[in-house]
C-alpha cells in the first residue's frame, strides 16, 4: 500500500520548530504533562522568546514553525490574530499553528463561529493547521480523558471548515491508554470519512501514550503493538497519502524499523519539542541521524514542506560536500 501511494524509494522530513506559545490550560487533560500546575509555572511566550527561536529555526534551515499550546482562557481572537501578523510581517516561514482544540477555545472564548475564527487567522497569516488534540475520536474516550477538551465532532467540524477554507492539515492518533481496538477503527474510519468526503488531510501520524509524570496511569505499548497500529492505519487509510513515524515517542531504532511497516516520512527534526519531554521521553535526533536511518533502509532522504513537496537533499550531506 506503501508503494501503490508512493513509489519512490524516497522517505522525507521536514526541518522546522515546535513552539508552546503558552502551557496555562483550562482542559488539564489527565494524559498531559505539559500544561502548568501552578501559577509560577504558567507562561504566555514573550516576543523576544519567539523571535529568536524563529531566529535559530531559520538560521538551522527550517521552513516552518509549528505554533501550538494550551486552551489558556485568557486569550481571545485578537492575541492569535496578534501573533500570527507579528511572525509573518518579520519572517517568510510558514505557519503550521493551532490544533482543532485551540481553534474551538478560541470560538467559545471569543463568541465567534468555527469558520469567523479560521477566516481572520488566515487573514492573519495561518498556512495550515496540525492535527492534534485527537487522541481517540471516540467521546467515551475524551470524556475520560479530557472532559473539557472539544469533542470528536467539534474536532472533525474544525478539520472539515478548514479543509473548505483551503487549508490542508494532517490527523494524528494517541493510542494505547484507555481506549478499545473498536474505538481505534472508530477513530481511523472518522479520518477516512472525512477523507473521501474534502481530501484535505495530507498526513496521518499514530503515536503511543507516554504515561510518565501525569494523571493517567496505563502500560506502556510495546514497540510490536506501535508497528502494528502504523501497519493497520497504512492499510486503512488508503486515501490519506502519508503516514509519519514517531521516532519522538519510539526511539531511532524503531522508528527505522516503521519504515517497513508502511511509512514513508520521518517527521519532524523537531529542533524543539516540550509536551512529550514533559512525560518523561526524551529522544533527539539530528538531519545526520535522521538521514541515516532512512539510508540504512535502502531509502532516499529529501527535505519537504507541509505540502510534500520535495524542497532538496539533506542539507547535512551538502555540507559535507
Amino acid at each position: 500500500m506503501r508503494y501503490r501511494l508512493n513509489p519512490e524509494p524516497i522517505v522525507t522530513y521536514i526541518l522546522d520548530r515546535n513552539i508552546n506559545y503558552t502551557n496555562i490550560c483550562s482542559s488539564k487533560c489527565r494524559f498531559c504533562a505539559f500544561y502548568a500546575r501552578g501559577s509560577e509555572a504558567g507562561y504566555v511566550i514573550k516576543d523576544d522568546d519567539l523571535f529568536n527561536k524563529i531566529d535559530e529555526t531559520i538560521k538551522a534551515g527550517g521552513t516552518q514553525i509549528l505554533l501550538q499550546g494550551a486552551l489558556n482562557p485568557e486569550l481571545d481572537i485578537s492575541y492569535y490574530e496578534s501573533l500570527l501578523k507579528k511572525i509573518k510581517k518579520r519572517y517568510n516561514i510558514h505557519l503550521h499553528a493551532l490544533s482543532p482544540p485551540e481553534i474551538v477555545h478560541i470560538a467559545k472564548i471569543s463568541d465567534l463561529k468555527i469558520d469567523t475564527v479560521l477566516g481572520r487567522l488566515i487573514d492573519a497569516g495561518l498556512d495550515s493547521i496540525p492535527g492534534g488534540g485527537a487522541e481517540i475520536l471516540a467521546d467515551r474516550v475524551r470524556q475520560a480523558l479530557s472532559p473539557n477538551k472539544c469533542s470528536a465532532d467539534e474536532w472533525i467540524a474544525v478539520m472539515r471548515s478548514a479543509h473548505r477554507l483551503g487549508l490542508k492539515t494532517t490527523a494524528t492518533m494517541m493510542f494505547g491508554h484507555i481506549e478499545t481496538v473498536e474505538e481505534r477503527m472508530e477513530h481511523l474510519d472518522r479520518i477516512r470519512v472525512l477523507q473521501d468526503e474534502t481530501g484535505g488531510f495530507t498526513a496521518f501520524i499514530p503515536w503511543a501514550f507516554q504515561p510518565g509524570n501525569n494523571d493517567l496511569h496505563a502500560e506502556k505499548v510495546s514497540a510490536l503493538e506501535y508497528l502494528r497500529m502504523l501497519a493497520v492505519s497504512r492499510l486503512y487509510l488508503d486515501n490519506v497519502p502519508h503516514l509519519q513515524v514517531s521516532w519522538v515517542t519510539q526511539g531511532a531504532k524503531v522508528a527505522e524499523i516503521a519504515l517497513g511497516y508502511g511509512a514513508d516520512d520521518f517527521g519532524s527534526l523537531m529542533m524543539e519539542e516540550n509536551v512529550v519531554r514533559a512525560a518523561g521521553v526524551a529522544y533527539r535526533m539530528n538531519e545526520e541521524e535522521i538521514t541515516r536511518c532512512i539510508s540504512s533502509m535502502h531509502l532516499q532522504p529529501r527535505r519537504r514542506n507541509m505540502y510534500y513537496e520535495i524542497i532538496g537533499e539533506p542539507l547535512c550531506q551538502q555540507r559535507s560536500e
